[in-house]
Protein backbone atom coordinates (compact mmCIF):
# COMPACT_ATOMS: atom_id res chain seq x y z
CA UNK A 1 0.00 0.00 0.00
CA UNK A 2 1.35 3.43 -0.92
CA UNK A 3 2.62 5.33 2.09
CA UNK A 4 0.60 8.22 3.47
CA UNK A 5 1.60 11.57 2.04
CA UNK A 6 3.28 13.87 4.58
CA UNK A 7 1.52 17.18 5.19
CA UNK A 8 3.37 19.82 3.15
CA UNK A 9 4.67 22.87 5.02
CA UNK A 10 3.33 26.17 3.76
CA UNK A 11 6.02 28.86 3.49
CA UNK A 12 3.45 31.65 3.17
CA UNK A 13 1.05 30.67 5.95
CA UNK A 14 2.95 28.18 8.17
CA UNK A 15 0.62 25.73 9.83
CA UNK A 16 -2.51 27.05 8.12
CA UNK A 17 -5.08 24.36 7.50
CA UNK A 18 -8.62 25.42 6.55
CA UNK A 19 -9.99 21.89 6.31
CA UNK A 20 -12.86 20.85 8.56
CA UNK A 21 -13.23 17.22 7.50
CA UNK A 22 -9.55 16.19 7.44
CA UNK A 23 -9.44 14.56 10.88
CA UNK A 24 -12.57 12.44 10.50
CA UNK A 25 -11.52 11.39 6.99
CA UNK A 26 -8.03 10.40 8.14
CA UNK A 27 -9.51 8.28 10.92
CA UNK A 28 -12.02 6.50 8.70
CA UNK A 29 -10.81 6.19 5.10
CA UNK A 30 -10.29 2.50 4.43
CA UNK A 31 -9.35 1.23 0.95
CA UNK A 32 -10.56 -2.24 0.00
CA UNK A 33 -8.23 -5.09 1.07
CA UNK A 34 -5.27 -5.37 -1.26
CA UNK A 35 -5.82 -1.98 -2.89
CA UNK A 36 -2.88 0.28 -3.69
CA UNK A 37 -3.68 3.73 -2.35
CA UNK A 38 -2.81 6.55 -4.78
CA UNK A 39 -2.46 10.17 -3.71
CA UNK A 40 -0.32 11.37 -6.62
CA UNK A 41 -2.67 13.60 -8.65
CA UNK A 42 -1.11 12.93 -12.06
CA UNK A 43 -0.93 9.17 -11.58
CA UNK A 44 -4.49 9.07 -10.20
CA UNK A 45 -5.71 10.96 -13.26
CA UNK A 46 -3.88 8.54 -15.57
CA UNK A 47 -5.61 5.60 -13.89
CA UNK A 48 -9.08 7.15 -14.02
CA UNK A 49 -8.72 8.15 -17.67
CA UNK A 50 -7.29 4.86 -18.90
CA UNK A 51 -9.44 2.72 -21.15
CA UNK A 52 -7.85 -0.35 -19.57
CA UNK A 53 -9.28 0.04 -16.08
CA UNK A 54 -12.71 -0.88 -14.77
CA UNK A 55 -14.92 0.12 -11.87
CA UNK A 56 -14.14 -1.64 -8.60
CA UNK A 57 -15.18 -1.24 -4.99
CA UNK A 58 -18.75 -0.94 -3.65
CA UNK A 59 -19.45 -4.40 -5.06
CA UNK A 60 -18.89 -3.25 -8.64
CA UNK A 61 -16.91 -6.33 -9.68
CA UNK A 62 -19.69 -8.70 -8.61
CA UNK A 63 -22.53 -6.90 -10.41
CA UNK A 64 -23.78 -8.89 -13.43
CA UNK A 65 -23.70 -6.68 -16.53
CA UNK A 66 -25.09 -9.07 -19.15
CA UNK A 67 -28.20 -6.88 -19.39
CA UNK A 68 -26.84 -3.29 -19.28
CA UNK A 69 -30.33 -1.79 -19.27
CA UNK A 70 -30.93 -3.24 -15.80
CA UNK A 71 -27.57 -2.15 -14.39
CA UNK A 72 -27.03 1.31 -12.84
CA UNK A 73 -24.78 3.40 -15.06
CA UNK A 74 -22.30 3.62 -12.15
CA UNK A 75 -21.43 -0.08 -12.63
CA UNK A 76 -21.05 -0.01 -16.40
CA UNK A 77 -17.78 0.41 -18.28
CA UNK A 78 -16.58 0.72 -21.86
CA UNK A 79 -19.01 1.24 -24.72
CA UNK A 80 -22.13 0.41 -22.68
CA UNK A 81 -21.23 3.13 -20.20
CA UNK A 82 -20.25 5.65 -22.87
CA UNK A 83 -23.48 5.15 -24.79
CA UNK A 84 -25.65 5.49 -21.68
CA UNK A 85 -23.87 8.63 -20.52
CA UNK A 86 -23.94 10.24 -23.98
CA UNK A 87 -27.71 9.95 -24.22
CA UNK A 88 -28.38 11.92 -21.04
CA UNK A 89 -25.48 14.40 -21.26
CA UNK A 90 -27.73 17.16 -22.58
CA UNK A 91 -29.57 17.39 -19.26
CA UNK A 92 -26.38 18.45 -17.43
CA UNK A 93 -24.79 20.91 -19.86
CA UNK A 94 -24.07 24.59 -19.05
CA UNK A 95 -26.77 25.50 -21.57
CA UNK A 96 -29.36 23.35 -19.78
CA UNK A 97 -28.36 24.89 -16.46
CA UNK A 98 -28.60 28.45 -17.80
CA UNK A 99 -31.84 28.01 -19.74
CA UNK A 100 -33.80 25.76 -17.42
CA UNK A 101 -32.28 24.41 -14.22
CA UNK A 102 -31.26 27.78 -12.80
CA UNK A 103 -34.87 28.93 -12.79
CA UNK A 104 -35.79 25.89 -10.70
CA UNK A 105 -32.84 26.51 -8.36
CA UNK A 106 -33.77 30.15 -7.87
CA UNK A 107 -37.46 29.53 -7.35
CA UNK A 108 -36.88 26.70 -4.88
CA UNK A 109 -34.24 28.71 -3.01
CA UNK A 110 -36.55 31.71 -2.65
CA UNK A 111 -39.39 29.52 -1.35
CA UNK A 112 -37.16 27.73 1.17
CA UNK A 113 -35.59 30.94 2.44
CA UNK A 114 -39.02 32.56 2.75
CA UNK A 115 -39.97 29.67 5.05
CA UNK A 116 -36.77 30.25 7.02
CA UNK A 117 -37.60 33.94 7.46
CA UNK A 118 -41.12 33.16 8.65
CA UNK A 119 -39.83 30.65 11.20
CA UNK A 120 -36.70 32.52 12.20
CA UNK A 121 -34.60 29.33 12.32
CA UNK A 122 -34.13 26.03 10.53
CA UNK A 123 -31.74 23.10 10.17
CA UNK A 124 -29.44 23.80 7.26
CA UNK A 125 -29.13 20.13 6.26
CA UNK A 126 -32.93 19.90 5.99
CA UNK A 127 -33.14 22.98 3.77
CA UNK A 128 -30.27 21.87 1.54
CA UNK A 129 -31.72 18.37 1.15
CA UNK A 130 -35.09 19.77 0.14
CA UNK A 131 -33.42 22.04 -2.41
CA UNK A 132 -31.35 19.18 -3.82
CA UNK A 133 -34.47 16.99 -4.03
CA UNK A 134 -36.46 19.64 -5.90
CA UNK A 135 -33.69 20.27 -8.44
CA UNK A 136 -32.86 16.60 -8.98
CA UNK A 137 -36.54 15.66 -9.29
CA UNK A 138 -37.09 18.29 -11.96
CA UNK A 139 -34.09 17.14 -14.01
CA UNK A 140 -35.08 13.48 -13.73
CA UNK A 141 -38.80 14.08 -14.19
CA UNK A 142 -40.09 12.95 -10.79
CA UNK A 143 -42.65 15.73 -10.65
CA UNK A 144 -45.97 13.92 -10.20
CA UNK A 145 -45.74 13.52 -6.41
CA UNK A 146 -45.05 15.78 -3.46
CA UNK A 147 -41.40 16.48 -2.78
CA UNK A 148 -41.58 15.63 0.93
CA UNK A 149 -42.95 12.15 0.28
CA UNK A 150 -40.52 11.52 -2.56
CA UNK A 151 -37.59 12.54 -0.35
CA UNK A 152 -38.70 10.19 2.40
CA UNK A 153 -39.20 7.21 0.10
CA UNK A 154 -35.98 7.70 -1.84
CA UNK A 155 -33.97 8.22 1.36
CA UNK A 156 -35.31 4.99 2.84
CA UNK A 157 -34.51 3.10 -0.35
CA UNK A 158 -30.97 4.46 -0.31
CA UNK A 159 -30.48 3.80 3.41
CA UNK A 160 -31.42 0.15 3.01
CA UNK A 161 -29.22 -0.27 -0.06
CA UNK A 162 -26.25 1.25 1.82
CA UNK A 163 -26.81 -0.99 4.86
CA UNK A 164 -26.96 -4.02 2.59
CA UNK A 165 -23.49 -3.41 1.13
CA UNK A 166 -21.78 -4.44 4.35
CA UNK A 167 -24.08 -7.33 5.25
CA UNK A 168 -23.67 -11.06 4.66
CA UNK A 169 -25.77 -14.20 4.76
CA UNK A 170 -29.26 -13.97 6.24
CA UNK A 171 -28.82 -10.32 7.20
CA UNK A 172 -28.00 -9.46 3.59
CA UNK A 173 -31.05 -11.36 2.37
CA UNK A 174 -33.34 -9.61 4.84
CA UNK A 175 -31.93 -6.19 4.04
CA UNK A 176 -32.21 -6.98 0.34
CA UNK A 177 -35.89 -7.69 0.82
CA UNK A 178 -36.28 -4.41 2.69
CA UNK A 179 -34.52 -2.56 -0.13
CA UNK A 180 -36.83 -4.16 -2.68
CA UNK A 181 -39.88 -3.19 -0.61
CA UNK A 182 -38.89 0.46 -0.37
CA UNK A 183 -37.95 0.50 -4.06
CA UNK A 184 -41.42 -0.76 -4.94
CA UNK A 185 -43.01 1.95 -2.82
CA UNK A 186 -40.86 4.56 -4.52
CA UNK A 187 -41.83 3.16 -7.91
CA UNK A 188 -45.55 3.07 -7.17
CA UNK A 189 -45.79 6.53 -5.63
CA UNK A 190 -43.25 8.50 -7.64
CA UNK A 191 -41.82 6.76 -10.71
CA UNK A 192 -44.88 5.11 -12.23
CA UNK A 193 -47.00 8.30 -12.16
CA UNK A 194 -44.14 10.15 -13.85
CA UNK A 195 -43.83 7.47 -16.56
CA UNK A 196 -47.57 7.63 -17.25
CA UNK A 197 -47.50 11.41 -17.51
CA UNK A 198 -44.55 11.32 -19.96
CA UNK A 199 -46.24 8.75 -22.15
CA UNK A 200 -49.08 11.23 -22.55
CA UNK A 201 -46.91 14.31 -22.98
CA UNK A 202 -43.11 14.36 -23.23
CA UNK A 203 -41.02 16.92 -21.38
CA UNK A 204 -37.35 17.84 -21.37
CA UNK A 205 -36.27 15.45 -18.63
CA UNK A 206 -34.55 12.11 -18.12
CA UNK A 207 -37.72 10.02 -17.76
CA UNK A 208 -39.13 11.37 -21.05
CA UNK A 209 -35.88 10.38 -22.74
CA UNK A 210 -35.99 6.88 -21.23
CA UNK A 211 -39.59 6.42 -22.35
CA UNK A 212 -38.61 7.47 -25.88
CA UNK A 213 -35.73 4.96 -25.78
CA UNK A 214 -38.13 2.16 -24.89
CA UNK A 215 -36.69 1.43 -21.45
CA UNK A 216 -38.63 -0.95 -19.25
CA UNK A 217 -40.25 0.25 -16.03
CA UNK A 218 -37.56 -1.57 -14.04
CA UNK A 219 -34.77 0.11 -15.99
CA UNK A 220 -36.36 3.53 -15.48
CA UNK A 221 -36.67 2.86 -11.74
CA UNK A 222 -32.96 1.99 -11.57
CA UNK A 223 -32.00 5.21 -13.35
CA UNK A 224 -34.24 7.28 -11.09
CA UNK A 225 -32.66 5.80 -7.96
CA UNK A 226 -29.14 6.23 -9.36
CA UNK A 227 -29.48 9.87 -10.42
CA UNK A 228 -31.87 10.78 -7.63
CA UNK A 229 -29.57 9.69 -4.85
CA UNK A 230 -26.46 11.09 -6.55
CA UNK A 231 -28.16 14.44 -7.03
CA UNK A 232 -29.53 14.69 -3.51
CA UNK A 233 -27.12 13.08 -1.08
CA UNK A 234 -23.73 14.56 -1.91
CA UNK A 235 -25.13 17.97 -2.86
CA UNK A 236 -26.74 18.31 0.56
CA UNK A 237 -23.42 17.75 2.32
CA UNK A 238 -21.54 20.13 0.07
CA UNK A 239 -24.03 22.99 0.46
CA UNK A 240 -23.76 22.73 4.25
CA UNK A 241 -19.96 22.58 4.09
CA UNK A 242 -19.67 25.68 1.89
CA UNK A 243 -22.05 27.64 4.11
CA UNK A 244 -20.13 26.52 7.22
CA UNK A 245 -16.87 27.84 5.79
CA UNK A 246 -18.41 31.19 4.92
CA UNK A 247 -20.04 31.55 8.33
CA UNK A 248 -16.71 30.84 10.02
CA UNK A 249 -14.63 33.08 7.73
CA UNK A 250 -16.06 36.63 7.56
CA UNK A 251 -13.41 37.80 5.09
CA UNK A 252 -14.14 34.94 2.69
CA UNK A 253 -17.87 35.53 3.11
CA UNK A 254 -17.47 39.23 2.25
CA UNK A 255 -15.39 38.33 -0.79
CA UNK A 256 -18.01 35.80 -1.91
CA UNK A 257 -20.89 38.28 -1.60
CA UNK A 258 -18.99 40.98 -3.50
CA UNK A 259 -17.90 38.61 -6.28
CA UNK A 260 -19.40 37.92 -9.69
CA UNK A 261 -20.64 34.46 -10.59
CA UNK A 262 -17.29 33.20 -11.92
CA UNK A 263 -15.46 34.27 -8.77
CA UNK A 264 -18.13 32.74 -6.53
CA UNK A 265 -17.77 29.44 -8.36
CA UNK A 266 -13.97 29.63 -7.92
CA UNK A 267 -14.45 30.04 -4.16
CA UNK A 268 -16.90 27.13 -4.03
CA UNK A 269 -14.61 24.86 -6.05
CA UNK A 270 -11.67 25.71 -3.80
CA UNK A 271 -13.69 24.75 -0.72
CA UNK A 272 -14.65 21.53 -2.50
CA UNK A 273 -11.00 20.86 -3.28
CA UNK A 274 -10.08 20.66 0.42
CA UNK A 275 -13.44 19.18 1.48
CA UNK A 276 -14.45 16.60 -1.18
CA UNK A 277 -17.55 14.74 -0.04
CA UNK A 278 -16.40 11.37 -1.40
CA UNK A 279 -12.94 10.11 -0.46
CA UNK A 280 -12.01 7.04 -2.52
CA UNK A 281 -12.53 5.66 -6.01
CA UNK A 282 -11.51 2.05 -6.73
CA UNK A 283 -10.36 0.80 -10.13
CA UNK A 284 -9.09 -2.56 -11.41
CA UNK A 285 -6.47 -2.55 -14.18
CA UNK A 286 -7.08 -4.97 -17.06
CA UNK A 287 -3.70 -4.43 -18.68
CA UNK A 288 -0.27 -3.00 -18.03
CA UNK A 289 -0.24 0.60 -19.23
CA UNK A 290 2.55 3.22 -19.14
CA UNK A 291 1.56 6.26 -17.08
CA UNK A 292 3.06 9.66 -16.35
CA UNK A 293 6.40 10.29 -14.67
CA UNK A 294 7.69 6.86 -15.64
CA UNK A 295 5.08 5.02 -13.57
CA UNK A 296 3.11 2.01 -14.79
CA UNK A 297 -0.47 0.91 -14.26
CA UNK A 298 0.02 -2.76 -13.44
CA UNK A 299 -2.24 -5.43 -14.91
CA UNK A 300 -4.60 -6.92 -12.33
CA UNK A 301 -3.80 -4.29 -9.70
CA UNK A 302 -6.58 -2.84 -7.59
CA UNK A 303 -6.11 0.90 -7.09
CA UNK A 304 -7.78 3.13 -4.50
CA UNK A 305 -7.70 6.72 -5.71
CA UNK A 306 -7.44 8.93 -2.62
CA UNK A 307 -9.16 12.06 -3.88
CA UNK A 308 -8.43 14.00 -0.71
CA UNK A 309 -4.69 13.34 -0.99
CA UNK A 310 -4.66 14.05 -4.73
CA UNK A 311 -6.38 17.38 -4.12
CA UNK A 312 -3.55 18.55 -1.85
CA UNK A 313 -0.68 17.22 -3.97
CA UNK A 314 1.65 20.22 -4.18
CA UNK A 315 2.76 19.19 -7.66
CA UNK A 316 -0.67 20.30 -8.91
CA UNK A 317 -1.86 22.73 -6.20
CA UNK A 318 1.28 24.75 -5.60
CA UNK A 319 2.17 26.08 -2.16
CA UNK A 320 -0.11 26.02 0.89
CA UNK A 321 -2.35 23.17 -0.30
CA UNK A 322 -4.50 23.18 2.86
CA UNK A 323 -5.39 26.87 2.59
CA UNK A 324 -8.40 28.18 0.67
CA UNK A 325 -7.08 30.22 -2.26
CA UNK A 326 -9.66 31.03 -4.97
CA UNK A 327 -6.87 32.06 -7.37
CA UNK A 328 -5.13 28.70 -7.11
CA UNK A 329 -6.75 26.87 -10.04
CA UNK A 330 -6.25 29.78 -12.43
CA UNK A 331 -2.65 30.19 -11.33
CA UNK A 332 -1.93 26.46 -11.68
CA UNK A 333 -3.97 26.16 -14.91
CA UNK A 334 -6.09 23.27 -13.69
CA UNK A 335 -9.81 22.53 -13.30
CA UNK A 336 -10.93 24.20 -10.08
CA UNK A 337 -12.54 21.19 -8.44
CA UNK A 338 -9.40 19.09 -9.04
CA UNK A 339 -10.29 15.43 -8.32
CA UNK A 340 -13.43 16.14 -6.25
CA UNK A 341 -15.86 14.98 -8.94
CA UNK A 342 -13.57 12.18 -10.11
CA UNK A 343 -12.06 12.12 -13.59
CA UNK A 344 -12.22 10.13 -16.79
CA UNK A 345 -15.34 8.43 -18.19
CA UNK A 346 -16.99 8.16 -14.77
CA UNK A 347 -16.52 11.80 -13.77
CA UNK A 348 -19.70 12.99 -12.06
CA UNK A 349 -22.13 14.06 -14.82
CA UNK A 350 -23.99 16.42 -12.50
CA UNK A 351 -20.95 18.35 -11.27
CA UNK A 352 -21.97 21.63 -12.89
CA UNK A 353 -25.51 21.29 -11.57
CA UNK A 354 -24.18 20.79 -8.03
CA UNK A 355 -21.82 23.78 -8.28
CA UNK A 356 -24.43 26.18 -9.64
CA UNK A 357 -27.08 24.93 -7.24
CA UNK A 358 -24.73 25.56 -4.34
CA UNK A 359 -23.79 29.00 -5.63
CA UNK A 360 -27.39 30.14 -6.07
CA UNK A 361 -28.48 28.90 -2.65
CA UNK A 362 -25.49 30.00 -0.59
CA UNK A 363 -25.41 33.46 -2.20
CA UNK A 364 -29.04 34.11 -1.27
CA UNK A 365 -28.72 32.47 2.15
CA UNK A 366 -25.87 34.79 3.11
CA UNK A 367 -27.99 37.82 2.17
CA UNK A 368 -30.91 36.90 4.45
CA UNK A 369 -31.23 39.67 7.08
CA UNK A 370 -29.66 38.65 10.38
CA UNK A 371 -28.52 35.25 9.10
CA UNK A 372 -26.20 33.47 11.53
CA UNK A 373 -24.97 29.98 12.30
CA UNK A 374 -26.37 29.34 15.76
CA UNK A 375 -25.11 25.76 15.94
CA UNK A 376 -22.32 24.23 13.88
CA UNK A 377 -23.05 20.91 12.19
CA UNK A 378 -22.22 17.57 13.75
CA UNK A 379 -19.89 15.63 11.46
CA UNK A 380 -20.07 11.85 11.15
CA UNK A 381 -18.66 9.33 8.68
CA UNK A 382 -20.65 7.02 6.41
CA UNK A 383 -18.47 3.96 5.79
CA UNK A 384 -20.58 2.51 3.00
CA UNK A 385 -20.14 5.61 0.84
CA UNK A 386 -16.77 6.69 2.22
CA UNK A 387 -18.01 10.21 2.86
CA UNK A 388 -18.69 12.67 5.64
CA UNK A 389 -22.18 13.70 6.73
CA UNK A 390 -23.13 17.05 8.27
CA UNK A 391 -26.22 17.18 10.47
CA UNK A 392 -28.08 19.51 12.84
CA UNK A 393 -26.52 22.80 11.75
CA UNK A 394 -28.94 25.48 12.97
CA UNK A 395 -29.24 28.81 11.20
CA UNK A 396 -31.20 31.74 12.57
CA UNK A 397 -32.31 35.03 11.02
CA UNK A 398 -34.51 38.06 11.49
CA UNK A 399 -38.15 37.15 11.02
CA UNK A 400 -39.86 38.72 8.08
Amino acid sequence: MEAEIDAPRCPVHPGRDDRKSAAIAAANIAPDPGAIRIGDFAFARDILRSGDVRQAGAGAESVPTDNPEHVPVFFLDGEAHRARRAKIARFFTPKAIAERHRLVMERATDELLAELRRAGSARLDDISFRLAAIVASDIIGLTESRTEGLMRRLRRTLDKAIQNRSANGLVRALRGAATAWHSLRFFAADVRPAIRARRKAKREDVISHLVDEGYSDKAILIECITYGTAGMVTTREFIVMVAWHLFDNPALRAEFLAADEARQLAIIEEILRIEPVAALLHRRALAQVPASNGKTIEQGALYAIDMRAANVDEAITGECPFAIDPDRAKRMKVVGSYMSFGDGPHRCPGSQVALHETRVFVDRLMRVPGIALARAPTMTWLDALGSYELRDALVTCDRG
